[in-house]
């Protein structure tokens, strides 16, 4: 019941955008990116005292856990399971805030999207709009799938640890080249199977070559939008659930955090340069949450409410110095002159 009403409230919210801030194609304002940013914040605060509820008092069954035979005697799956309904609410408000904190490199990625096809300012939205979508869908399977690995060979949480702790290190050490996307498979299979229009035509994904259907240049963006969120959810997902297995609070968590996704690359389009010292933050926690489910089989003796208050003070400390430092600290660019033979 609570997953049916909790699909049904996200379809209602993405009627609402299709049907009111959607239905004209112009360019949103910084300000008005903003204000929705901050409703779908409210909502996702408004979402926590709901889980808290939902949990404290076992709502359709939520907080009751029953592992399966094979995974029973293990103590350490149901050490990121919450026990109450404080838990459950620090849980999920700590994996919306990482996976909020991860969009921002999906943002910067996004941006670099747009910018390589010349998507027209008014016409981002609903490449945003349209890639949030299949971005749900794919991130719903991807928890399935995780979960359900988990709870069947308790060794994937090693794989998961260890992924993380690549992805941070390859974070640390990425470098800010130019992207080539016509480099890209899915780029050179999407034009074996459709013709490209040479040109924008109104907000269409697709229109007509002498009769025969062609794509847009918004169509080829969308689907690089599509498979750069696919390769972020790989990283982004097992980071969510090295911080709770409970699978409605890992999808809830990433949907809230993707329905905010659109209007807040809006918001922060100006400012994505200012935090450069973002990106440490990052590593620092995804390196974190790395170690923990490496480590996870000796965390059995802990209380699950000191992890997840450690967990959640680490992420907000991390988060704070990165940005403090970016609006206090200049980025430093190495600078050289022609006449230095170095």
């Amino acid at each position: 019941m609570v997953w049916a009403a909790f699909v049904g409230l996200v379809l209602c919210i993405l009627a609402f955008d299709l049907g009111v801030f959607s239905r004209e194609s112009k360019a949103l304002s910084a300000r008005a990116a903003l204000v929705r940013t901050t409703v779908y914040f409210v909502l996702a605060l408004l979402f926590t005292v709901f889980v808290y509820v939902a949990y404290e008092y076992h709502l359709d069954g939520l907080g009751i856990y029953q592992l399966p035979k094979h995974v029973a005697g293990l103590v350490h799956q149901a050490s990121d399971l919450p026990e109450n309904g404080w838990e459950a609410a620090a849980q999920f408000f700590m994996g919306y805030i990482l996976e909020q904190s991860l969009s921002i490199d999906n943002i910067f990625v996004i941006a670099l999207i747009l910018s390589y096809f010349q998507v027209p300012a008014a016409y981002q939205h609903r490449v945003l709009l349209w890639g949030i979508l299949g971005a749900l869908v794919m991130r719903g399977v991807m928890i399935s799938l995780g979960i359900a690995l988990i709870e069947r060979f308790a060794f994937t949480m090693y794989f998961f640890g260890a992924l993380l702790l690549f992805t941070a290190f390859k974070m640390l050490f990425a470098g800010e080249g130019e992207v080539d996307f016509e480099k890209s498979r899915m780029i050179r299979l999407t034009r074996r199977v459709f013709r490209l229009h040479p040109s924008f035509v109104q907000d269409h994904f697709f229109t007509r070559i002498e009769g025969k259907l062609a794509m847009t240049p918004m169509f080829l963006a969308l689907v690089i939008v599509e498979t750069t969120d696919l390769v972020f959810a790989v990283d982004s997902i097992p980071a969510v659930i090295g911080l709770t297995q409970d699978p409605f609070l890992v999808f809830t968590s990433n949907v809230f955090a993707i329905l905010g996704l659109r209007s807040l690359y809006f918001a922060l389009a100006d400012l994505l340069g200012r935090f450069h010292y973002l990106k440490y933050s990052l590593v620092a926690i995804l390196g974190f949450v790395g170690v923990k489910m490496l480590i996870h089989d000796f965390l059995h003796d802990i209380p699950t409410s000191l992890t997840t208050l450690i967990s959640l003070g680490f992420i907000a400390v991390s988060l704070a110095i990165g940005i403090a430092a970016s609006l206090l600290i200049p980025e430093v660019h190495d600078v050289r002159h022609d006449d230095d033979p170095t």
